[in-house]
């Protein structure tokens, strides 16, 4: 059922309501008023006729049939159009229209009221007359039939119904055009909507303002709930992607490994005979393939996991914690390395703790692998501190190595997936997974020479303070995130990190 036909039904029901409603209070009123009235002409006769009543009182006691006769036309002719009863020692006299004789009177009535005999109602007022002489003393009853009251009060009580009768019809149509106008922004709103299809077409709802609280209301709702459909879908066509790259570029990297090593497998399997070198060595470089390939594997699955994180996986992360837990476990994978760390306490950090934790694990890996001189132990110097430097307040963080260093030409590269010496052990992607998770906390890192102008590189990061509002929440949201997936003719990082097309 339509709306504006639901509003018509209940203006319909509801207006005759309302009308017998304000009816029934308008006969009180109307009622009360004649009452009033019929009560103020009872008054007005008592005044005129009690002077009378009193006289034939007085003539009756002095036994003067003559004079009570007279009183008794003029008291009659007094009352006018009121029924008199006056009632003394003497008996009763009594004239005009009045309740029957045997009818049961009140004991005393000085406010008029009603009184019912023979299926008829009268308004009764009592009033004691009373002289100096003795005997004249009684009482004056007026009275005054009700019958014309109650015919204007039935009288307004059938208008009442008749009103409220075709109040029904006539409110109910009014309403219904009334409610289709005020819903034709809402069906306009509908034809609009019911238009749009997210799967087939990148049209969404326009809506302008129509000052309806109910229809803006609804439409920024239906707005909200595409961009939130279009957000959901963006985040799946991501993770597909993701999922696509990732599995491309596991088949792409894993080949050749996986095919030496299955070669490797073929001669030991094809020849149990092998002198014992010869058998080590190739057990060794199984053993290295192996290595590679899940090492490959564990990158990838960080770099799939960096570009598919949601902004609730963030939060405040000491970043001096961070460090010395990465330093630590550096010292357990190579035992024989020497990490120094110097680190200013309280800096926090509005991050993905996990890819943080990420990011100073690989460059710090990166640090004793690459950066150690020939024949040397790894060397690592670590630094945190707070940074300002006329920019916006940072956290800094440098790692120095005492490796052969990196030339300026090739520092660019060195973020590249897959980017990889040719005698690295590595998986070509642990700088690309600093420089993705630098991009997506809106860092920097910069790729120098020591400042103390000894062979080594130095890695530089900055990561921003400013970049938390009240409650906790980001101030930007996350960036575009294609480090895997590696679109083609995408805008560029603002680090201009260069990332390969796959």
């Amino acid at each position: 059922m339509r709306l504006s036909t639901r509003v018509a039904l209940a203006v319909g029901a509801v207006v005759p309501l309302l009308v017998l409603a304000s009816g029934v209070l308008l006969i009180r009123l109307v009622a009360a008023d004649l009452h009033a009235q019929q009560d103020a002409h009872l008054r007005e006769r008592a005044a005129t006729v009690a002077t009378d009543a009193k006289a034939l009182l007085r003539a009756t006691a002095a036994d003067r049939p003559a004079a009570e006769q007279a009183r008794t036309r003029k008291l009659f002719s007094s009352a006018l159009d009121v029924g008199i009863r006056l009632t003394g020692p003497e008996g009763t006299v009594s004239g005009g229209p009045q309740p029957d004789a045997s009818a049961a009177l009140p004991a005393r009535a000085p406010s008029p009221v009603t009184i019912r005999a023979g299926g008829a109602r009268w308004r009764v007022l009592s009033v004691p007359v009373n002289g100096s002489r003795k005997g004249v003393r009684g009482t004056l009853w007026l009275f005054s039939p009700d019958a014309a009251t109650k015919t204007q009060v039935q009288q307004v009580r059938r208008r009442v119904v008749t009103v409220a009768l075709l109040a029904a019809p006539v409110s109910a149509l009014l309403a219904w055009v009334a409610a289709g106008r005020a819903v034709r922004p809402l069906r306009r709103l509908q034809q609009r909507a019911s238009g749009l299809d997210p799967r087939v077409s990148s049209a969404r709802l326009d809506h302008a303002p129509t000052r309806i609280t109910e229809v803006d209301d609804l439409a920024r709702t239906l707005q909200t709930v595409l961009a939130r459909y279009d957000e959901q879908a963006a985040r799946t066509g991501e993770a597909l992607a993701t999922a696509r790259s990732f599995a491309a570029a596991a088949s792409h990297e894993l080949r050749n490994p996986l095919m030496s090593m299955g070669t490797n497998l073929d001669v030991l399997a094809g020849h149990p005979d092998l002198p014992a070198a010869e058998r080590h060595e190739i057990v060794d470089d199984l053993a290295a393939e192996h290595a590679r390939v899940l090492g490959l594997l564990v990158m990838l699955r960080a770099l799939a996991q960096g570009d598919l994180v949601e902004e609730d996986a963030f939060g405040p992360v000491d970043a001096a914690e961070l460090v010395d837990a990465s330093a630590a476990g550096l010292r357990r994978r190579h035992p024989g390395a020497r990490v120094e760390v110097t680190a200013a306490p309280g800096l926090l950090v509005h991050g993905w703790e996990q890819g943080l934790r990420s990011m100073t694990d690989n460059l710090l890996a990166n640090a004793a692998v690459h950066g150690t001189a020939p024949g040397g132990r790894p060397d690592v110097e670590v630094t945190l501190r707070r940074g300002g430097d006329g920019h916006a307040p940072a956290v800094v963080l440098t790692v120095d190595d005492h490796g052969p260093g990196i030339p300026p030409g090739a520092r660019a590269a060195v973020f590249a997936r897959f980017h990889r010496r040719a005698d690295s052990p590595g998986s070509g992607l642990g700088l690309t997974l600093v420089a993705q998770q630098i991009a997506l906390h809106r860092g920097t890192i910069a790729v120098l020479d020591r400042p103390d102008g000894a062979p080594g590189t130095r890695f530089e990061v900055r990561l921003p303070l400013s970049g938390v509002r009240d409650g906790g929440q980001p101030t930007l949201p996350l960036p575009r995130r294609d480090w895997l997936s590696g679109r083609a003719g995408e805008p560029r990082e603002p680090q201009g990190f260069h990332k390969d097309a796959p």
